[in-house]
């Protein structure tokens, strides 16, 4: 594996907090990052090729999005495509045809949304299919040296999602035969989704949400769904808010609420395949991570195994740490912070200030 150098921000006096991006996939891809606020890192695009990583320092307080671009093809000093002229670079993830984004990636996008300090003393995080799905994530807590984070059992803090066909281990799979995987070991394995089948994760996107949905056969037309219809491979999938913008799919409107606003068909599935991620906007009960703050990240596209069920088999743990910052026994020094109440969305409570 090639280690692309740190590049830290000269002004930073030292506060660097780690932010990782690893590319385990089988061909290259841009990650891309956007600031949503604190000091972000220098480089918001890059190429990462199969193996290499890219390790970057932010502030303590940033918060931001992290995503992959697919099929990539730029001209030489990264400004636009290759070939001359405006428009897209890449087949999914684009910003803008250029490779330092400047803005969130089209859709549809798996993304990792991170809050490094919300200003309650936590670290709130998760993978978003919100804005739908295109390329495998896990998110791994990075050590910083700080024995009340470090301590924290990796397996309550490092969510995986798969749901790309080819890439799900099987149904028994067990990882730590063979060492380590994403930060973790025997000794706090990762509760893995043992239901999903290779089959189904090869199908879960709903018909009309396929970025490249097959033609209707000539002379008929099939029903849904066809299982005669092979799919692709590389099968991205819009959500139904990114499809179709309507105010009950994106949670706007009168559906602006917990009760008024249900999860789609593409909700459904989506959390079928990745129990661990945001599948619509009031899923933050089931979603979000939420941590002492002071942690680093690293963001893994690929990173094989299977989808994890974390937030549902470690529930009492992890709300134990949310609560008190300590889990079993394992004292993790943050101060008690008040619960975020059932049904409300992480991010309307940082804004609102609940």
């Amino acid at each position: 594996m090639k280690k692309i150098a740190p590049r830290q921000d000269d002004g930073g006096g030292g506060d660097c907090t780690p932010l990782v991006v690893t590319n385990n996939c089988g061909e290259t891809i841009y990650p891309g990052i956007v600031i949503q606020s604190g000091d972000g890192p220098p480089s918001l695009g890059f190429e990462l090729q199969p193996g290499d990583t890219n390790e970057q320092c932010v502030s303590k307080d940033w918060q931001g999005r992290i995503w992959g671009r697919t099929n990539c093809s730029f001209n030489d000093d990264g400004t636009g495509p290759n070939g001359g002229g405006g428009g897209r670079a890449c087949g999914t993830g684009d910003c803008g045809g250029i490779v330092e984004c400047k803005a969130t990636g089209e859709v549809p996008v798996t993304l990792a949304e991170f809050t490094l300090n919300a200003g309650d003393g936590q670290t709130y995080y998760d993978i978003s299919l919100v804005d739908g799905y295109n390329l495998p994530m896990a998110i791994v807590k990075r050590d910083v040296h700080n024995a009340s984070l470090d301590d924290i059992p990796p397996n309550l803090t490092n969510p995986s999602c798969v749901a790309t066909a080819g890439e799900l281990a099987s149904q028994d799979y067990d990882p730590y035969s063979s060492g380590d995987f994403l930060g973790t070991n025997s000794s706090f394995p990762l509760p893995f989704d043992s239901n999903v089948s290779d089959s189904q994760v090869a199908s879960w996107c709903p018909w009309a949400l396929q970025v490249t949905v097959p033609s209707e056969p000539e002379g008929g037309v099939y029903t849904y769904p066809d299982t005669n219809v092979e799919r692709p491979i590389f099968d991205p999938c819009y959500s139904a808010c990114a499809r179709y913008n309507s105010d009950q799919d994106c949670c706007n409107g009168r559906y602006n609420s917990p009760t008024a606003c249900q999860p789609s068909e593409y909700s459904k599935a989506a959390k079928a395949v990745c129990p661990d991620a945001y599948s619509y906007a009031f899923d933050d009960t089931t979603s979000t991570f939420i941590i002492p703050a002071g942690a680093g990240f690293e963001v893994i596209f690929c990173p094989g195994g299977r989808s994890t069920t974390i937030l549902s088999s470690e529930a009492d743990q992890l709300q134990e740490l949310q609560d008190t910052g300590s889990v079993s026994g394992m004292v993790v020094y943050a101060p008690a912070q008040e619960r975020i109440p059932d049904g409300m969305n992480w991010m309307r409570h940082l804004r609102l200030g609940y």
